[in-house]
């Protein structure tokens, strides 16, 4: 599947956690008229694997690829769905 700009950023600022595999979905096109895509803000799922996460919680997870992301959240991400594992649960 062709990485999309913005995707391609998300993965090179999410390598930061060294991920074992990084699947990254735009589902923008389905939020057409939403609030948030009226601001350019994109909608996106992804799946990450890494070891960062061992001993890590759910939110801890989520706060760590939240502070990867940096100002994409607020500029460029309006909507992000995450399901974050460690290589052991997958």
């Amino acid at each position: 599947m062709i990485s999309t700009p913005i995707e391609a950023l998300m993965r090179e600022r999410l390598s930061v956690l060294a991920p074992e595999s990084i699947d990254i979905q735009d589902e923008s096109s389905q939020h057409a008229g939403h609030e948030g895509a009226k601001g350019g803000g994109g909608h996106y799922w992804m799946t990450i694997v890494s070891a960062t996460f061992t001993g890590h919680s759910r939110i801890e997870r989520h706060r760590l690829i939240y502070d990867a992301l940096g100002d994409l959240m607020q500029q460029r991400i309006h909507a992000l769905s995450i399901k974050a594992y460690t290589p052991e649960e997958m």
